[in-house]
């Protein structure tokens, strides 16, 4: 299974095989992982809001479990500040699925929950990120991911 291009910049990626299956080493949770398309995405925006971003690996977390209602759901990747509040989302879609209101509607319910300042959905191909505003009750999209040191002045 051969991965495909993204619009992201390339990275070393670990890849093994075991038991048959391919795996991708996740440097947030320090093991390997299924590599699936949706992964393939997830390791290589991690990889660039480190390496060209400057977000803090400490502050990153993958798969992060949340409690809507009596359902159980995992946000794919959550930044935290230093005081260990979360303030931005990231939701990852394999590179052939579209970035639909649905995807938009899934990271929304996530929100409710975390109520942070950034949402971002990324299929490697396309990325959208929105700054959230509480007060007014709106929100606008940006048009590039802010660096981490001007995440707070945004």
């Amino acid at each position: 299974m051969e991965m495909m291009r993204l619009n992201l910049p390339p990275y070393p990626a670990r890849v093994k095989e075991a038991d048959g299956r391919r795996q991708i080493f996740d440097i947030l949770r320090r093991k390997y992982v299924a590599l699936t398309p949706e992964e393939w995405v997830r390791q290589h925006f991690i990889h660039y809001l480190i390496g060209y971003k400057g977000y803090p690996a400490a502050l990153l977390a993958n798969e992060v479990p949340l409690q809507v209602g009596e359902k159980r759901v995992r946000a794919d990747s959550v930044l935290y500040d230093r005081q260990l509040q979360p303030r931005l989302i990231i939701e990852y879609k394999a590179p052939t699925i579209p970035l639909t209101q649905k995807v938009f509607d899934q990271i929304t319910v996530y929100n409710l929950l975390l109520h942070v300042d950034y949402l971002i959905v990324s299929n490697g191909l396309e990325t959208y990120i929105c700054k959230m505003d509480y007060t007014n009750h709106t929100y606008r999209f940006l048009e590039t991911i802010p660096d981490y040191k001007n995440i707070n002045n945004l």
